[in-house]
């Protein structure tokens, strides 16, 4: 990948292929970039011609960013502890969001619900199946226990009991495990999803702007994910009474309407509590309410 596009600076960017894809393209649109990326092609068209753009797997991102083929990239936290990368590259930012939540996911230590495997200690001389072979023989060296860990290429919940007497595996909501009657005996290790920089780039200073105000513009559609805005009409002689049921980031924006004895309030509310808010705001004097989505929240 080239590091100018004529003559001009260019940020390199490598974006995950596979299960966070889609979720981190619509980040990247929420966040204000425009990315299109076919089947069949692993380098998207995006609508800012100061970033030039890959797609490869999260599990290999850390290795190409610590290269420095890519200035930055987004991946997992575990991807980049497996790869053995965490001294090579910086984690300039944590952003929770993950393919189907906006939630932490686990790497979980699961065996069939009938197992007689209780504890860590239990697995002494047994096999794991997972895609995390570091990760998991680091762990099972903590706790003094001695297994053979193989790699697993996939479908890992199927692997036990036959091929495997237990596995490490990712979850999110662990309808998974519980679909194929696995129990989770221990939390191995929780992962969000990272922007990771190559070093040199963030030496570079219009690189390191240019991360910058990457990294702001993400985290800002993340905080704005579960938030909407709320704008009502009341009487002035309300307004106490409404500002003390709003859950407010800060105090809210009173505005002057036409009347003189009426203001216009809005504000920024987390989406779930809404359903409650507004009967309790209509019950203390407000009215007219209009809802709407929100993109970007930045402090």
């Amino acid at each position: 990948m080239s590091q100018q596009q004529d003559g001009k600076n260019t940020l390199r960017l490598g974006i995950p292929k596979g299960s966070l894809q889609d979720a981190t393209l619509d980040l990247l649109r929420r966040a204000g970039w425009r990315f299109s990326a076919s089947s069949r092609s692993y380098y998207p068209s995006g609508d800012d011609p100061e970033i030039e753009s890959m797609l490869v797997r999260a599990q290999e991102m850390a290795h190409y960013v610590s290269e420095g083929i890519f200035d930055v990239g987004l991946t997992g936290h575990d991807w980049v502890i497996e790869s053995g990368h965490e001294g090579d590259v910086v984690e300039v930012a944590e952003l929770v969001y993950s393919k189907t939540s906006a939630r932490p996911c686990r790497w979980v230590l699961a065996v069939p619900e009938a197992s007689p495997i209780k504890t860590v200690k239990d697995l002494e001389g047994k096999r794991i199946a997972t895609e995390v072979v570091n990760i998991c023989n680091r762990w099972l060296e903590k706790n003094g226990v001695s297994a053979d860990v193989v790699f697993s290429w996939g479908a890992t919940e199927v692997k036990v009991p036959h091929l495997a007497d237990a596995i490490l595996e990712i979850t999110e909501t662990g309808s998974s495990l519980r679909a194929n009657r696995l129990r989770v005996i221990e939390d191995v290790l929780v992962t969000t999803t990272r922007v990771v920089a190559n070093p040199t780039a963030l030496c570079d200073p219009w690189k390191k702007a240019k991360i910058d105000t990457l990294v702001m513009l993400l985290q800002g559609a993340i905080a704005a994910n579960a938030r909407v805005g709320l704008k009502m009409n009341a009487k002035r002689a309300s307004l106490d009474a409404i500002r003390e049921s709003l859950p407010a980031m800060r105090n809210p924006t009173v505005s002057e309407l036409a009347e003189p004895d009426w203001v216009a309030i809005e504000v920024i509310v987390e989406e779930t509590s809404v359903r409650e808010l507004i009967p309790t705001l209509k019950a203390a004097g407000a009215c007219d309410f209009i809802e709407y989505p929100l993109n970007k929240v930045i402090p």
